[in-house]
């Protein structure tokens, strides 16, 4: 084993490992001409597409249809954490990236124990509309002060967090990328938190209103997103070693 920042002849592999990093770099800047093009990408990457999608729905669905049935909060958790677990053993037996399961199963976690804490089953729906109300707070927020969320998805393509700002035009663009980007996020809360507020039972009405406003709702407007990308050409300023190559 050679030692580390190595190669095999025992020196130059730091040099070598720099060289490939910046290759890699300029290939991605390249591939992407355009600031629609390069939204494109990174929010496709973002959402883990249709799989990603439909991994963070699963667990909501066990625990909800499960509670549905048996009218068991302990057991309603067990069938959405199991849910979870089985698909990250098929992501790991296929030694593909968990990364979406693994955050579909920290989210059914502290959606048990909110649960189970209070013995209530809508209490589970509690941590998913905080966690919306407090994005759509941060994205209104990025977009009040111009500073855009989605302006970041461009510098993380460019090498440059904050050169999209010197173009108005792109500031522009990103925030309505941004405000659909809010949308979903807001509707749940809008939806959702006054049927947590009513009396008696609302695990079931809950449970319907998240899976109808998880990955439907987030498709659409990642639609409208894609349709405003589609009538665009902003040219995408690369960062200097990646035009000089």
């Amino acid at each position: 084993m050679n030692a580390p920042g190595l190669g095999p002849d025992g020196g130059g592999g730091v040099d070598q490992s720099v060289d490939e990093s910046v290759s890699a770099d300029r290939r991605d800047a390249r591939a992407h001409d355009t600031v629609e093009a390069a939204v494109r990408a990174q929010l496709a990457k973002a959402l883990g597409g249709v799989r990603g999608m439909i991994e963070a729905a699963v667990p909501t669905i066990g625990f909800t249809g499960t509670y549905l049935v048996a009218k068991d909060v302990k057991t309603a958790v067990i069938a959405g954490v199991a849910a979870a677990v089985v698909l990250l053993a098929v992501r790991v037996a296929q030694r593909s990236n968990p990364q979406f399961v693994l955050n579909s199963l920290v989210g059914i976690a502290i959606a048990a124990f909110f649960a189970l804490r209070s013995g209530k089953a809508e209490d589970a729906f509690l941590p998913g509309i905080i966690y919306n109300a407090v994005y759509s707070a941060g994205m209104l927020a990025s977009i009040a002060v111009r500073w855009p969320l989605v302006g970041f998805i461009i510098g993380s393509v460019t090498g440059d967090p904050t050169a999209w700002r010197s173009d108005p035009g792109v500031v522009r663009l990103c925030s309505r990328l941004t405000w659909l980007l809010m949308a979903p996020c807001l509707l749940r809360v809008v939806v959702q938190y006054p049927i947590w507020l009513m009396s008696g039972d609302q695990s079931g009405p809950l449970g319907i209103a998240k899976i109808a406003m998880g990955w439907p709702l987030q498709v659409a407007a990642l639609a409208l997103m894609v349709a405003l990308l589609a009538r665009g050409n902003t040219p995408l300023a690369a960062r200097p070693e990646a035009e000089d190559a």
